[in-house]
């Protein structure tokens, strides 16, 4: 399976599963993206970092490494 970070701009996908930790793991579901959310890629930034995401009706920016986490279809 993809990443979030590996997914072209203007792709829209579906959360399959979050991996990480503790903290990390309840900050991207605190954000919203939980499992079976759909994400809109909006933009990713010239060096690719961060990326901006439209989830649940708003913009959000996410670190590389936070979408590194988001495993996605």
């Amino acid at each position: 399976m993809k990443t979030l970070k590996e997914v072209s701009i203007g792709s829209t996908v579906k959360v399959v599963k979050l991996h990480g930790e503790g903290a990390i793991k309840r900050r991207i579901m605190d954000m919203g993206i939980t499992k079976g959310t759909e994400i809109y890629v909006r933009k990713v930034a010239p060096l690719g970092d961060p990326v901006e995401i439209t989830v649940r009706g708003y913009e959000l920016s996410l670190r590389k490494a936070d979408a590194e986490m988001v495993e996605v279809e």
